[in-house]
């Protein structure tokens, strides 16, 4: 699982392969970081994320930028209560959507848990974070009326 620290404005991206440092961050991106670290919900999360998407699109904010303060902002959804899913531009977003591109037809085949587990190690996603979206999706669907199979996987991807 990856982690994020701020030190001197600088993000510092720490991950399985090292350390390694993004960049300088603009005064916008300052400005997100602090009222990340003040939000206290998820639904102020989600309205960080969301004005940050706008200032992506509207080019205020570099691509890169807004991956980094996304993938702090899903870190920091972890730390607080709720199941809510907080859609921010990130790596563990880009999972959720690979995840429910695979889900929509209510059935999870092996060969699809074999390109996920490919997709979960590519973006660095750990096995809790994965098994937190797929209850998060599950619940949701539940709540929908919606039902989805999922085929034992025999093997495991521990021998590939």
């Amino acid at each position: 699982m990856k982690s994020h620290l701020v030190v001197d404005y600088l993000i510092i991206r720490r991950s399985r392969t090292g350390t390694m440092a993004a960049g300088r961050m603009s005064r916008r991106c300052r400005k997100y970081m602090r009222q990340i670290h003040k939000a206290t919900s998820r639904y102020a999360l989600q309205e960080i994320a969301s004005t940050m998407q706008s200032d992506l699109d509207r080019r205020n904010l570099s691509y890169e930028e807004a991956l980094n303060l996304g993938n702090i902002l899903q870190d920091r959804a972890d730390i607080l209560p709720g199941d809510e899913i907080v859609y921010a531009v990130s790596d563990r977003d880009s999972y959720r959507r690979t995840l429910e591109l695979y889900l929509r037809d209510s059935v999870l085949t092996q060969a699809e848990q074999l390109l996920l587990w490919e997709e979960r190690r590519r973006l660095g996603i750990g096995d809790e974070v994965h098994n937190q979206l797929m209850e998060q999706l599950l619940a949701a669907w539940t709540r929908q009326g919606k039902s989805v199979q999922i085929h034992a996987f025999k093997g495991g991807m521990a021998d590939v």
